[in-house]
């Protein structure tokens, strides 16, 4: 065993040195001081000997990792106080043979030695510490007067805030702009259309509007890893171009941040309201009175857009399977690495007591629903999914009860919208994926997305159209940091839902054409605008009139801030 070096027995040299010392008498030094006794010099010299082999065995043997010893392991008691020892003072040192043997007991010349080492570098900080203290007095004292004003700041903002456990964020959203109709179904002279099948002329709301969105965020979370989501929401867009009420000319051009303002025009309401909290193993459950079933969902399989435009382009191209029902709700999600697997159930008219009177979202018969019956309203989805850093891809079935319309801003004809105000059940399926390059430039990222709806009915109908199946599609393309940092470019082009096979001797031709295009200018980190344009090629579908066109072009600029 290697220890410590001790002192050993007298050499030849040391011995005449000491008979030397021990037989002449005491002498004087040249400056009248008296020389030292002859025992105390060669102590003296004992002691010089002892000191320079102990540092040159420390310097031999000082270790500047504790991962150096062979004998220390991360698991020991003491490991986390002798890594201190080694990183911050460099006082530890172990054995030639690379060992510390920390369970042997030590001599108290070792114990002496290496505290000795250790107060020589704490010393040696101490003063440097001293020294840089002295030189940087002025400045030190500043930074002490500003941390005492930030602690006096804190002390205020602690006391009051409203909550320690929830985090508040906002979004508003101001949008100007219109939309133009050109066709030769359009009597120019009352600026109205009449659909197809139908006398009645529908007017074209072609004027500028200026309206709002406001959103309240309060996440709150009471363990760290769960959250309570509190969304309130108010806007004016109601019956505006670009608003959440459909018109005899479809709804296709409602923007995504309108879709519903649950409370009326300028009227604060409740959004949403929904607990989220994880089980462990990669299991996730969501409930709440007021979910969405984008809450439940492990993977959004898109990164189009990065500010949203037309509703339509921000459902993956399959806007029945991603229906983005809003109600009660429960749904569990399992999430592994790159897979993830997704169920959930939303009830549109679940909080309504009685189920006597089925109810539509456009209806005003009621009141009606329940959860788990004919008038519910609901949708039951399972998705499976695989993510990676750059790329995902998801496929989704969704189950679509009686009464439970389309995404709003999604539906191009009284086909589809009449198939889910009467007794339709549909099974909808959708395939989406996305990809989006490392870094900026003339590559986009990609999003695309297919869906594929069949419907049967459990009632009888009246003689008249009823679709047996349809489809729709999407495509949308981004660039970031497009002429500056931040701001961005991006276009779609969709195929809505459309009917691909009818009954009742009804043309089934409903499809239409819808593109964006659109430019954000990040004005600054919580600000940015947002001119766009949209066309649609055929907004009433299939009740186009027979033998005339009829189109739709608009333009807005949409400015956000968020808070």
């Amino acid at each position: 065993m290697t220890t410590l070096p001790k002192s050993k027995a007298i050499k030849t040299g040391q011995l005449v040195a000491l008979t030397l010392a021990t037989s002449l008498p005491q002498a004087v030094l040249a400056d009248g001081m008296p020389a030292p006794n002859g025992m105390s010099a060669v102590n003296e010299y004992m002691n010089q000997q002892d000191v320079d082999r102990f540092r040159t065995w420390e310097s031999k043997n000082q270790v500047t990792s504790v991962n150096q010893f062979s004998d220390v392991q991360p698991t020991d008691w003491a490991y986390q106080a002798l890594s201190n020892l080694v990183d911050k003072y460099g006082c530890v040192a172990g054995y030639p043979n690379g060992t510390f043997k920390g369970s042997q007991a030590m001599t108290r010349f070792e114990a002496a030695a290496l505290l000795n080492a250790c107060l020589d570098r704490v010393t040696e900080q101490t003063d440097e510490l001293k020294r840089l203290m002295d030189e940087f007095k002025q400045e030190l004292t500043v930074l002490r007067g500003r941390v005492d004003g930030l602690e006096k700041r804190v002390g205020v903002l602690e006391a009051q805030q409203f909550s320690t456990t929830t985090k508040f964020s906002g979004q508003a959203t101001m949008v100007v702009g219109g939309n133009s109709y050109s066709g030769s179904a359009i009597n120019t002279a009352a600026n109205t259309v009449t659909p197809n099948n139908t006398t009645t002329p529908s007017p074209l709301y072609n004027a500028i509007s200026f309206n709002y969105d406001l959103q309240l965020n309060f996440d709150t979370s009471f363990n760290g890893r769960d959250l309570l989501r509190t969304n309130l929401r108010a806007g004016n867009f109601g019956s505006s171009r670009f608003g959440g009420e459909p018109h005899a000319q479809g709804n296709l051009s409602e923007l995504q941040i309108a879709f519903e303002q649950p409370s009326g025009a300028n009227l604060v309401g409740l959004y949403k309201l929904f607990y989220q909290l994880p089980l462990g193993s990669g299991w996730t459950a969501t409930v709440g009175p007021r979910v969405g079933q984008e809450d439940m969902l492990a993977l959004w399989p898109s990164v189009y857009p990065s500010d949203t435009v037309l509703n339509v382009m921000t459902v993956n191209g399959a806007p029945a399977a991603y229906s983005k029902n809003l109600g009660p709700g429960a749904g569990l999600w399992w999430q592994n690495n790159n897979w993830s697997v997704s169920a959930n159930y939303v009830a549109f008219n679940g909080m309504i007591g009685n189920p006597s009177t089925p109810r539509s979202q456009t209806s005003t018969a009621g009141p009606s629903g329940g959860i788990g019956n004919q008038a519910s309203g609901a949708t039951g989805s399972v998705q499976l999914a695989y993510q990676q850093e750059q790329w995902g891809l998801a496929a989704i079935w969704t189950y679509l009860q009686p009464y439970n319309a389309f995404v709003p801003g999604t539906t191009p004809t009284v086909h589809s919208s009449l198939d889910h105000t009467t007794s339709a059940l549909t099974n909808a399926f959708g395939l989406s994926a996305y990809w989006q390059p490392w870094n900026s430039g003339w590559a986009p990222s990609v999003s695309i997305g297919w869906g594929y709806n069949s419907t049967s009915y459990s009632v009888a109908q009246a003689a008249g159209a009823r679709v047996s199946t349809s489809q729709s599609w999407m495509v949308g393309l981004q660039w970031t940091d497009v002429f500056a940092k931040g701001n961005d470019f991006g276009m779609a082009v969709a195929q809505p839902v459309f009917a691909t096979t009818m009954t009742g001797g009804i043309n089934g031709n409903d499809g239409n054409y819808v593109w964006e295009w659109w430019y954000k200018f990040q004005v600054s980190d919580k600000i940015s605008v947002t001119p766009a344009l949209i066309y649609l090629s055929r907004p009433l579908g299939a009740r186009t009139p027979a033998g005339a066109t009829f189109d739709q072009i608009g333009a807005l600029v949409k400015t956000t801030f968020r808070f």
